[in-house]
């Protein structure tokens, strides 16, 4: 876990402050400790965020327990309309929104809206709570007896969430907790928590209530806190398997309910008769967009039997694609987040050509006008890649494709469920049958049928799995209700005047 640089408070500073939310105000946290936001396309520093310190941590945990004996009682219906109004007033500020997340993240304006929309289904999804978080009932399971099950609140829930996504990730969040019943406490990645914070000052303009939803900044102390914190009932996750997995088992110590979206190493099969330009399409836009920084990135694809042959035209869509900062027209790349993160893909890729893989087309150092400090890597292709290579097992987080050959589709599904990931995988074919066997055999949570990236809307759940995944419910659609709520099962008989009473029954059975 990363941590912050130490300095002194920036409040005589010119640049601008990231706040804390917490009780329904934005405040200036009295930390000594702060982390610059950095441009990646430029190296500018275009804010400062602080790392809270324990009492402003203890102070938003505060808020949102005294918040939520009241919101857990508010009627369902009155969440919904907020989460209706919340999702209009994201619709209105879209534009800002997405400059604000290019700024500090580096996407395309285009892949930065497409981030936004993605969390706004799971608002308007949340706006849907009424049907979602219904019970159930069975009538006269026994003579004069009901038994029926309601799904309440569990409390404070907390959320930790990464640098590639940070408008859609949190919109996966707090929206379902919050709409639920429970109030929230958010981590954003302190790397580019500016458009985070605004997207949670347009859920307070929409109703959102003084302390039901707070946001805390900081770094392994913040996520140590959120984990330890005996108030905090649940915790989502969303990052590295490091910190994943380091979150899963403190927090599930701590008696709390754990979800934990982690690392991938997504493929793509592709065979012979697939159509041969919208699977090249989909296999360069999968691979390289957003740079690579997509847990659901596809970064190998298997080419089986004569599809092999299709790699020359695969490098020539590579080479189409257009590097330069996000703010420019017909950008495809953007920079990845930091120079530390350029220095590992290169490293990687470096490590790559070491272990024999073939480097067919080397992204290493594009030549990007106007922006020669920014982040950039161009689309990088190796080939040869087999199982074992330094670039197959880790995932690289950059727009870094490894191709791999198999001569038949059972070949191409062992090599995937020997990989020890499980978030995401695809086959682009025109076979029904082998489309049949890919979703029967494959070991992957999340399967797409020539769709290259196969994240569900917001009606079906996040289904990563293996060791992609800690906890057995994902965030979003009917699992996340699950997670975010309790099922208590009444059993209940009423007598009236006439009813006899009869002997003592001292039996477990109702009669």
């Amino acid at each position: 876990m990363q941590q912050g640089s130490n300095s002194s408070s920036p409040s005589t500073s010119s640049i601008p402050t990231v706040k804390l939310l917490i009780n329904g105000q934005l405040l200036e946290s009295k930390s000594e400790q702060w982390r610059s936001i950095i441009n990646p396309a430029t190296q500018k520093v275009i804010a400062r965020v602080p790392f809270a310190t324990p009492e402003e941590m203890q102070l938003a945990v505060a808020s949102a327990k005294q918040a939520f004996s009241t919101w857990r009682k508010t009627a369902i219906g009155a969440r919904a309309r907020i989460f209706l109004k919340y999702q209009q007033l994201i619709r209105e500020n879209m534009q800002e929104l997405a400059a604000i997340l290019t700024a500090e993240q580096g996407k395309t304006l285009a892949d930065a809206e497409g981030d936004i929309f993605r969390g706004l289904e799971v608002v308007e999804h949340a706006a849907n709570i009424g049907s979602l978080q219904m019970g159930e009932l069975a009538s006269n399971v026994a003579s004069g007896v009901d038994t029926y099950s309601i799904n309440q609140p569990l409390g404070v829930c907390a959320g930790i969430t990464p640098f590639n996504f940070p408008a859609m990730i949190p919109l996966w969040m707090f929206p379902m907790a919050i709409a639920c019943g429970n109030t929230f406490i958010l981590k954003p990645s302190e790397q580019d928590p500016m458009v985070t914070m605004r997207l949670a000052e347009l859920a307070i303009q929409a109703g959102i209530p003084a302390g039901v939803l707070n946001v805390v900044h900081g770094g392994e102390e913040i996520v140590n806190a959120i984990c330890d914190h005996p108030d905090i009932k649940a915790v989502s996750f969303v990052g590295s398997t490091r910190v994943g997995t380091h979150v899963y088992k403190r927090a599930t110590l701590a008696g709390k309910r754990a979800q934990c979206m982690m690392g991938a190493k997504n493929h793509a099969i592709v065979l012979p008769d697939a159509n041969k330009e919208q699977t090249l399409n989909n296999l360069a836009g999968a691979a390289f967009g957003a740079a690579g920084q997509r847990c659901m990135a596809l970064s190998v694809v298997i080419m089986v039997g004569e599809a092999q042959a299709w790699i020359p035209e695969l490098l020539d869509k590579a080479r189409s694609l257009q590097v330069n900062a996000g703010v420019e027209p017909n950008t495809d790349i953007g920079p990845v987040i930091s120079s530390q993160a350029k220095a590992r893909v290169t490293g990687l890729i470096e490590q790559g050509v070491r272990e024999g893989a073939q480097l067919v087309l080397d992204g290493r150092n594009p030549q990007v006008a106007g922006y020669e400090e920014g982040n950039f890597v161009g689309p990088t292709v190796f080939t040869g890649v087999q199982a074992g290579m330094r670039i197959y097992e880790e995932e690289i987080f950059g727009p870094v494709l490894c191709v791999m050959h198999a001569d038949s589709l059972q070949e191409a599904i062992a090599i995937i469920n020997a990989n020890p990931n499980g978030n995401g995988t695809a086959l682009f074919t025109q076979s029904g049958a082998a489309a049949r066997t890919f979703e029967e055999d494959i070991d992957v949570g999340q399967i797409g049928i020539n769709v290259p990236i196969p994240v569900p809307v917001p009606l079906f759940s996040f289904t990563g799995s293996r060791a992609s995944k800690l906890g057995d419910l994902g965030p979003y659609g009917k699992q996340v209700i699950a997670f975010y709520t309790q099922t208590k099962t009444i059993t209940a008989r009423w007598f009236d005047d006439s009813t006899t009473s009869g002997k003592v029954n001292t039996t477990i059975n109702l009669k």
